[in-house]
């Protein structure tokens, strides 16, 4: 009993704080909208994917020149070398001195490593995407698993609250029965209990439902104090598509349909690329090259301008052939580690092509199992209703004991509850096969999920 007591009254305060607390009608599009725009780690992506986008951009641009501009103002004090009709002067003065440099550098041939890594940063960046589409199914996923257990909670209890109904104008028939002599104390007594057991389920439901709102709303990422209120969808089994497929169909739909299999194909090609770009570091470099060098001191009397762009101003230009023979095995080093990136990249390729065909196939089988269960569900439903209709008039007419009864209002109680079950489980394999097959789509009504 004191059990009993503690339960009612965290029960009461759970749904003082719920009634406390703002409430927001919410569709699942809407859901779904919100989880996208509040999910960290989905965000992070997209940030990630700016980086990616700059640097396929510094790839390309790579194949162009690269131009720098420098100059130097600074004093020198202390003995200054001058040269004086064939004679070298040393004095003590402050020499102020201006300098400028323009240097522009050109690769002209580099073993094809400007050419890898602008493939390489574009498979990188669409890899990115195929991530992003992805990580938006998977938040989908998340969400529309929350939101069905919510509805299926609710479900649950307004079964149990009908019952528990049910149960109580039982209790007043059975009391009436014993005031007329029909009935005896006991099955009184145990209505009671029955009815008092009845209202813990309904308890307990209400807390379970309770808690996996307050679970929607963090996965929402809603602010403190609100909760989601999720609109009702239409359960109403229709005719799948996928189910008229053959394994072997399905699997190919995956194959071509799955953004992250997409991702790591692309991953692949990048380091294959990266790979390439890394043993280009082997070859010779060629590089075209233009300096241009000029500079003002006050040692000369000569005015800044005449200096600067007329007398001191030196150009050089020309080629730089570079030949790697000993680098104290750094470009082995770069090359080992590429081919070891994309070594382990075809590894995991293969893993996830695995598990794709392992996900499609459970779940196409579970997906048809649940038809299964909803229709055996359904027939259990119906049996169990008009067990308890005619072990009910049985009852009245005094024919059936209370152990029947309580029997058969425990079997209709649970085929209610195995039916409601039934059809969300349904509901959501199919969601699942969608999701495994990678053509669940984020724009989406209430009515289809």
């Amino acid at each position: 009993m004191k059990k009993f007591t503690f339960t009612l009254v965290f029960l009461v305060g759970s749904v003082w704080r719920l009634s406390a607390q703002d409430t927001i009608p919410l569709s699942f599009q809407e859901a779904v909208k919100i989880g996208l725009s509040q999910n960290i780690d989905y965000q992070k992506l997209l940030n990630q994917q700016e980086v990616l986008r700059m640097e396929r951009l510094n790839a390309q641009f790579n194949h162009l020149p690269r131009f720098n501009l420098a100059n130097d103002a600074f004093r020198q004090i202390g003995q200054q070398f001058q040269q004086v009709e064939g004679e070298l002067i040393v004095t003590n003065q402050v020499n102020n001195i201006i300098t400028g440099r323009i240097n522009a550098n050109m690769p002209i041939f580099n073993g094809l490593r400007r050419i890898n890594n602008t493939q390489a940063g574009k498979s990188f960046e669409d890899a990115g995407k195929n991530g992003i589409e992805r990580a938006k199914q998977e938040v989908m996923f998340n969400i529309a698993q929350q939101y069905l257990q919510v509805l299926l909670d609710e479900e649950l209890y307004k079964i149990s609250m009908e019952n528990l109904e049910n149960q109580k104008r039982q209790l007043e028939q059975i009391d009436g029965f014993v005031e007329a002599g029909l009935r005896t104390l006991s099955d009184l007594y145990n209505q009671k209990s029955e009815v008092a057991r009845l209202e813990v389920v309904a308890l307990n439901a209400k807390i379970q439902w309770e808690t996996d709102l307050w679970t929607l709303a963090e996965i929402l990422q809603l602010g403190p104090n609100v909760l989601p209120k999720p609109e009702s969808i239409d359960l109403e089994r229709k005719e799948s598509e996928w189910l008229n497929l053959p394994l072997e169909e399905l699997y190919l739909t995956a194959s071509s349909e799955r953004k992250d299999l997409r991702q790591i194909q692309q991953l692949e090609n990048a380091n294959k690329k990266m790979l390439a770009a890394a043993k280009a570091s082997y070859m010779p470099q060629l590089n075209a090259f233009f300096n241009y060098n000029t500079f003002f001191t006050t040692l000369d009397e000569r005015t800044f301008s005449n200096q600067f762009f007329t007398i001191f101003p030196q150009r050089s230009f020309g080629f730089s052939l570079t030949v790697p023979i000993f680098n104290n095995f750094e470009n082995r080093a770069f090359v080992t580690r590429s081919k070891m990136e994309f070594y382990n990249q075809q590894l995991d390729k293969t893993a996830l092509e695995r598990r794709i065909n392992q996900e499609v196939k459970l779940a196409y089988e579970n997906f048809k199992a649940a038809i299964k269960r909803e229709e055996a569900t359904q027939v259990q439903l119906a049996a169990a209703k008009e067990a308890q209709l005619a072990i009910s008039e049985r009852f009245r007419l005094g024919v059936s004991n209370f152990v029947d009864l309580a029997q058969a209002n425990q079997q209709l109680f649970t085929a209610q509850s195995d039916y409601a079950q039934a059809q969300f489980s349904l509901f959501f394999q199919e969601v699942i096969l969608r999701y495994a097959l990678g053509v669940l789509e984020v724009q989406i009504s209430n009515e289809s999920l």
